[in-house]
């Protein structure tokens, strides 16, 4: 690659154009059900009760998780004024931090080659499934900040000997823990198994100092698990087999089945069209011609991962995300092994292929005058993507770089800041259709029923107590995601939140609450047997799936 794009500056203004495509318009859609909407209210319910240790969920106290993503996402939200935006900022800034950390770790395995490191971290930076994680309010972006950060850590370390970076590793790692518990060492101790396998390395003493980085780690990563444990015993069984053994082994204990080729096929479609160029080099490259480092990457970064998430019952999209590095850093070397005539073909599939999707993007709105299409879409929502067009003609004509390398990663670079900003008006139009409540929110707000009681009928809606700020009344009518976990409420003051309208003894409650009017939020058809919660309404409005009545 050229000098000119070797230089650190291309990787700054790579990371701050991305951030401004991230920024621009991140507020105008609210948190979305159902995880980024959990994790948004209960970061907003521990900001406003200065309850940093007892995390809470529509007033019942939630241990699924670590605090860290809470205490993240209410700093956030003291930083915004509670909006949208403020939970979403510092998720943002995380994945940044993750292209950088991908840059500095293929500076360590690029032998401090820049040009090869700064294409791995804009490889990264371009991934959907990053794109997506950076937009949702999720543990699995900062665990994977986490990871990276320990595992270059602990490489760096192993390079130079620097004391710095070790202790980067144990507080990475206790972090890591801190947000997710035992899954945050996947990635480092890949890092570490990778760096020794098969690879003579010379093995660095036991000092002193990492008796204090695992001090710092037992600090860092269990405090709040011993305080907790010394408050309740009961607590051990619960986060060691419950969140520990049954999320990996049972997926119907949090409802998130999937047959065990999710990952295989879910990974590749969401890092296109990088993967298909990842996989087609390797394919083409003799197995023997490979250095046994980057046999290491692909087997322990890559595949070990995959196959260990595979083997859970429990399976989402961004649990894989830290394997995500190893696939860029991949790539950026597999790339690198190709000629120009090969380069400039994959650069003319990829801008076959960005081509398409924006024209798609330009004629959606002409789509949407169909009654029978989903979504809605406003004829300005394609400016976006035409302006897209403009610029990638634009920069491919008047950009006189003649090797296809830097063009190769210009062109993902262009797209992707055009695709963030052409995707944001999309889902604020749609807000209701990707399960969204801010629409409810200003539905309430426009028909003066702000201070009256919400009802909420057999549904789990914390993105709507997001929205207004309040909390709502959920009525349990069979729906498992309304039953909660209170065995660790002192009192029974939850009851205030959520009603079980098959408990004869709470008919009392519920007929004082309905005496006052509230406004009840109804997602589909109220069944007859439950018409007598409409019995003090006079008025419904509709709003996609749901009913407003008052």
């Amino acid at each position: 690659m050229p000098r000119s794009i070797a230089s650190r500056l291309w990787l700054w203004l790579f990371i701050v154009a991305l951030g401004l495509a991230f920024l621009v318009g991140l507020n105008s859609w609210g948190p979305l059900e159902s995880s980024e909407a959990r994790y948004a209210e209960i970061g907003r319910e521990m900001l406003t009760g200065q309850d940093w240790l007892h995390p809470r969920l529509l007033g019942i106290q939630h241990f699924h998780k670590p605090p860290l993503t809470y205490w993240l996402t209410a700093a956030g939200l003291a930083l915004a004024n509670h909006s949208a935006l403020g939970a979403r900022l510092l998720t943002v800034l995380a994945v940044l931090l993750q292209v950088y950390l991908v840059y500095a770790v293929g500076l360590l395995l690029f032998a401090g080659d820049r040009a090869r490191a700064l294409g791995a971290a804009v490889i990264y930076g371009t991934l959907p499934v990053v794109l997506i994680s950076a937009l949702n309010v999720t543990t699995d972006a900062y665990l994977a900040t986490l990871e990276l950060a320990a595992a270059y850590g602990i490489l760096r370390y192993y390079h130079d000997g620097r004391r710095w970076a070790l202790y980067l590793f144990w507080v990475g790692l206790g972090l890591a823990f801190l947000t997710k518990g035992p899954v945050g060492f996947v990635l480092p101790l890949m890092a570490v198994i990778g760096f020794y396998f098969k690879r003579e390395q010379a093995r660095r003493p036991f000092t002193w100092h990492h008796a204090v980085g695992i001090g710092l780690f037992v600090l860092v990563g269990l405090s709040w698990y011993i305080y907790l444990v010394l408050e309740n015993p009961v607590f051990i069984r619960y986060f060691l087999y419950e969140h520990t053994v049954e999320r990996f082994a049972n997926a119907a204990t949090f409802h998130r089945s999937k047959p065990w080729w999710f990952y295989l096929v879910l990974a590749p479609a969401t890092s296109l069209p990088w993967s298909v160029a990842l996989v087609t080099q390797v394919v083409r490259t003799r197995w023997a011609t490979v250095p046994q480092q980057w046999r290491n990457v692909l087997i322990f970064w890559v595949v070990v991962p995959l196959v260990f998430f595979s083997l859970s019952s429990s399976k989402l999209l961004l649990y894989v995300l830290p394997v995500f590095p190893g696939v860029a850093l991949l790539t950026a070397y597999y790339l690198g092994r190709c000629t120009d005539g090969a380069l400039e073909r994959w650069y003319g599939g990829f801008g076959i292929l960005y081509g398409l999707i924006l024209a798609a993007l330009c004629v959606l709105p002409l789509l949407a005058i169909d009654s029978k299409f989903p979504l809605e879409i406003a004829p300005f929502t394609a400016i976006w993507p035409a302006a897209g067009v403009v610029l990638i003609v634009a920069t491919l004509v008047l950009w006189d770089e003649v090797r296809m390398a830097p063009r190769l990663l210009m062109l993902p670079a262009l797209f992707t800041v055009v695709l963030l900003l052409a995707a944001k008006p999309i889902l604020r139009q749609n807000e209701l259709l990707f399960n969204g409540s801010r629409p409810l929110a200003e539905l309430l707000q426009e028909y003066h029923l702000t201070q009256r009681p919400v009802l909420i009928y057999n549904e789990l809606l914390p993105s709507l107590a997001f929205a207004t700020g309040r909390l709502p009344v959920s009525l349990y009518d069979g729906n498992d995601a309304l039953a909660r976990e209170t065995q660790f409420e002192p009192t029974n003051a939850w009851q205030q939140n959520l009603l079980n309208l098959r408990d004869t003894q709470q008919e009392p409650t519920l007929d004082s609450l309905l005496r006052q009017h509230p406004a009840l939020l109804v997602k589909g058809d109220l069944p007859d047997s439950r018409k007598s919660l409409l019995r003090y309404t006079q008025y419904q409005k509709k709003a996609g799936k749901w009913t407003l009545y008052w």
